[in-house]
């Protein structure tokens, strides 16, 4: 049996946009109950040329996103990258799963074949099987800023771990 997107990727992105999500809800109330302002955590980095836990948050999405819809050959929504509260990237969140959710199962495992063409900077752009695409960028990527988003929060003494990271690993 052939492994599909849906189990190689999509499954793992939910988890972990669902993760993320609950993450953030322990953050608001660690950093309300510590009186850190939203705004500090929003722009965080690990590092001074690393991209702020927002960034980080829009890029899972995005990723996420623009996996399904290049697979797929369907629409790619835009989202605006104008979250400047833990309520917006919520939203921004939920938008995302709900796309994945409306995604077209047969649709996916048929671009695993085809050519994927997406851009690399601002005036490039990479082309490569939906399957390269998939394994050797897209999921990388996504678990990058995934991770990243993470560390900057325990860089910032936030109280999470890795199983709010891997929340609802064992129920699945």
């Amino acid at each position: 049996m052939s492994l599909t997107v849906q189990a190689a990727a999509l499954s793992g992105f939910v988890q972990t946009l669902r993760a993320l999500d609950a993450i953030i809800d322990k953050v608001v109330e660690q950093a309300e109950s510590r009186k850190i302002q939203p705004e500090v955590v929003l722009t965080a980095r690990l590092a001074p040329d690393m991209l702020p836990f927002t960034r980080q948050i829009q890029l899972c999405c995005d990723f996420a996103k623009n996996t399904v819809a290049r697979l797929s050959g369907g629409d790619n929504p835009r989202f605006p990258d104008e979250e400047k509260s833990f309520p917006e990237l919520k939203e921004r969140i939920a938008k995302t799963l709900a796309f994945i959710a409306a995604a077209d199962a047969a649709a996916l495992d048929a671009g695993l074949s085809r050519d994927v063409t997406f851009p690399r900077g601002p005036s490039a752009t990479v082309t490569m099987k939906g399957e390269a695409y998939l394994t050797r960028f897209a999921i990388p990527n996504f678990y990058f800023h995934a991770a990243t988003a993470h560390g900057i929060l325990r860089h910032n003494g936030f109280h999470i771990g890795k199983q709010d990271f891997l929340l609802g690993v064992f129920n699945a």
